[in-house]
């Protein structure tokens, strides 16, 4: 019998599987034959360069140009040139993997389950995906999933206080990646020909920002689980610090996976579907997932940038005309969020929903 959505059943951390050192990954983790189409890590190598976009230099023409490649072949680039000291990326690693390293007992004091039988989860905290139903299938990866944005709106409960320096240094790294928010974003409203600020002035001071530290332990059988089942992201930007030691993160082009490398100190920058949405579909929200591996484990840092809960999502009123109609119908940001989570559940993208 499923449950409900009120009273989420509670299951041991993917860490806590991982360190008991299963032979076999849990029933729930493990994906239907039908979606797995063979051998998950039989993905593509990148068929050309990955897009290097120098950020230091897109007023330039011929940047510009790189970014909009980038975005009309792959819905994402690699950000060189960010203006983040490689000092501060490397202690975001290292509080990171210090946190995950604890002892669980440390990391459960930022745990998302309110109390001990998780009948409040929330979105913030540490720990694994909801569950909902018996017959979900589960990500075999954790999460520490702190809000950033509006700053006025942190709850600092949930922030880890070990390692010392964890407050500090994200903090740091949020008021630095905001700035690189606004700067691409301003950029791609050049390349579509409208207001510089169109996109910037759809972010409110009460729209949220979150920081999502993904931790992926080793698994016995990669060929059976995912680390992230594949998605496109439903906010309006995401900036990825992506782990450049250990791959595991694959995008779909054309219905073939291909592997995403990674290089140091570089960030992952990629559309979520409220700016597919504004752009009208000219610039597209990429679908990603991420394998997992059967000796090492993986870390990765996402911030996801949206919009207010008021919002409405819609094309960009420069983006229409007789000869450009509306790709998508009009919905309040509030009601997407809520379909969107429904969709992913069953593997869906709720934008595609949406086209006209």
């Amino acid at each position: 019998m499923a449950a409900s959505d009120e009273t989420p059943m509670v299951r041991p951390t993917v860490q806590e599987l991982a360190a008991a050192g299963a032979e076999e990954p849990p029933r729930q983790y493990v994906l239907p034959e039908q979606d797995r189409h063979g051998d998950l890590l039989a993905a593509d190598e990148f068929p050309e360069p990955i897009p290097l976009v120098d950020l230091s230099r897109l007023t330039d023409a011929d940047e510009a140009e790189r970014l909009r490649a980038a975005l009309q072949t792959w819905g994402f680039f690699l950000a060189t040139n960010h203006g983040i000291e490689d000092s501060l990326m490397d202690a975001m690693t290292s509080v990171s993997r210090e946190f995950f390293r604890q002892p669980a007992e440390e990391r459960q004091k930022c745990s998302n389950l309110v109390d001990g039988n998780g009948k409040d989860y929330q979105v913030e905290g540490y720990g694994s995906d909801k569950v909902v139903s018996d017959d979900q299938v589960l990500n075999w990866s954790d999460r520490l999933h702190l809000r950033v944005e509006p700053e006025d709106e942190r709850n600092f409960a949930k922030w880890p206080s070990h390692p010392e320096s964890f407050r500090d240094v994200l903090q740091e790294y949020a008021s630095r990646i905001k700035k690189i928010r606004d700067l691409v974003l301003r950029s791609i409203a050049k390349l579509l020909e409208i207001d510089e600020d169109y996109f910037v002035n759809q972010i409110s001071n009460k729209a949220p920002g979150f920081a999502r530290f993904n931790y992926y332990p080793p698994c016995p059988r990669p060929d059976l689980v995912l680390g992230l089942r594949a998605h496109s992201d439903g906010g309006l930007l995401t900036i990825l610090f992506n782990d450049d030691t250990v791959g595991g993160l694959q995008v779909q082009r054309d219905g073939r996976w291909y592997n995403v490398p990674a290089k140091p100190h570089t960030l992952l920058i990629n559309l979520a579907d409220c700016l597919e949405i504004m752009n009208n579909g000219i610039f597209t929200s990429p679908v990603h997932r991420v394998v997992t591996n059967v000796e090492m484990d993986r870390l990765s840092l996402a911030v996801f940038y949206a919009v207010d809960a008021e919002t409405m999502l819609e094309p960009a009123p420069g983006l229409l005309d007789d000869k450009r109609p509306p790709r998508y119908k009009k919905m309040v940001a509030k009601d997407f969020v809520a379909g969107l989570f429904e969709h992913f559940r069953q593997g869906k993208r709720f934008i595609d929903t949406l086209k006209i």
